[in-house]
């Protein structure tokens, strides 16, 4: 039993540590987001998401989410993008670049090669003072006081709320477009 009531109290203290940290996002939701959803919502081409590790698997589910909104949107991992995959990226797209430290070399990499395509690039990032927050268009501050692992190394706060971001921006622009149910629908055969 002893065994018991430490999971249960580890697990609640993640999911407060964690619910803490999206209710803490929502006075962020101000005009910068506003910015990021009619850059989005006034592309002629497609949201191009990228970002590493866990960032990367936040940025394939806010794809998903948005493909299935009427957002168009594909993943570019950044290692591929810097061995030809790159070719996906058209002036009239916008970048989303997830990152909570705004430092990962390979999207480092990667900023200059938007720069010169001239693509705005839209920054879900962590640290404000980073390379990645002074080289974007638009910057969406998901800053985390602290991860939930008890170490605050593995991402659990910066994934949530990079995540609810990407949500955020998915039902903005569902309801910019005014996207019906039978639209929805259209987008969803199997259900």
């Amino acid at each position: 039993m002893k065994d018991h009531n430490k999971a249960i109290a580890v697990g609640r203290g993640v999911v407060q540590t964690e619910a803490q940290a999206v209710s803490d996002l929502v006075s962020r939701i101000d005009e910068s987001f506003a910015r990021a959803v009619e850059l989005i919502f006034d592309c002629a081409g497609q949201v191009i998401v990228t970002g590493v590790g866990k960032s990367g698997i936040i940025g394939r589910k806010i794809v998903g989410t948005m493909n299935s909104t009427g957002t168009p949107a594909v993943f570019l991992h950044p290692s591929d993008a810097a061995h030809g995959d790159l070719g996906i990226v058209r002036n009239d797209d916008v970048v989303i670049c997830i990152s909570k430290s705004g430092a990962t070399s390979e999207l480092r990499a990667l900023l200059p090669m938007f720069k010169r395509l001239g693509v705005p690039i839209i920054s879900i990032v962590g640290k404000l003072n980073s390379t990645l927050a002074e080289e974007s268009t638009v910057v969406l501050n998901a800053t985390v006081p602290e991860e939930a692992c008890p170490h605050d190394l593995a991402p659990t706060s910066s994934t949530t709320v990079a995540l609810v971001l990407g949500d955020a921006l998915a039902v903005a622009l569902l309801d910019r477009r005014q996207f019906s149910q039978e639209e929805f629908a259209r987008y969803h055969p199997g259900g």
